[in-house]
């Protein structure tokens, strides 16, 4: 059975173009032009900041970068509103799919910091060490150790259950 694959880098990819294509179709007025680059900063943010995210050092690390891809869509979704609330565009119901996007977004990053929260666990061994966490997200364990080591980039960054 083909089950639909969930990648969020790839919604977050979409997601981001679609903002891109949203800020070039409002006009060039002044309030415009505001609102487009705001519009372009909060929108593109939580891409990379999920990136940033994948590569936490910490479960507390990553619960505050996908926080502030939280907080980066809570913007979007607000300059959207705005947008279609003055209308800054001819068709303010063409806003509509990008702020049921943001809204699904929103939910996924709640229920993912929720559960990341939730599934915060103590370091792996007899006893806790400053230079290793290992903390469960959904569907993977993240095991993160520092080190002075130069990484490398083939190795398994964590483990699927």
């Amino acid at each position: 059975m083909n089950e639909p694959k969930y990648n969020l880098e790839e919604r977050l990819l979409d997601y981001s173009a679609e903002i891109i294509r949203c800020a070039e179709r409002l006009p060039r007025t002044l309030a415009s032009k505001h609102v487009a680059s705001q519009l372009l900063r909060s929108g593109t943010s939580p891409l990379p900041n999920h990136g940033e995210a994948q590569a936490a050092e910490s479960a507390d690390d990553f619960i505050h970068k996908m926080s502030i891809c939280l907080k980066e869509l809570r913007e979007s979704h607000r300059w959207l509103r705005l947008i279609k609330r003055v209308p800054l565009v001819k068709e303010p119901s063409r806003i509509e799919p990008l702020l049921k996007e943001t809204e699904e977004l929103i939910r996924i990053f709640v229920a993912s910091i929720r559960t990341a929260q939730k599934n915060k666990i103590a370091p792996r061994g007899a006893t806790a060490s400053r230079n290793s966490a290992a903390f469960d997200v959904g569907r993977s364990t993240f095991d993160v150790r520092r080190s002075n080591k130069t990484l490398d980039s083939t190795a398994p960054l964590g483990k699927t259950l």
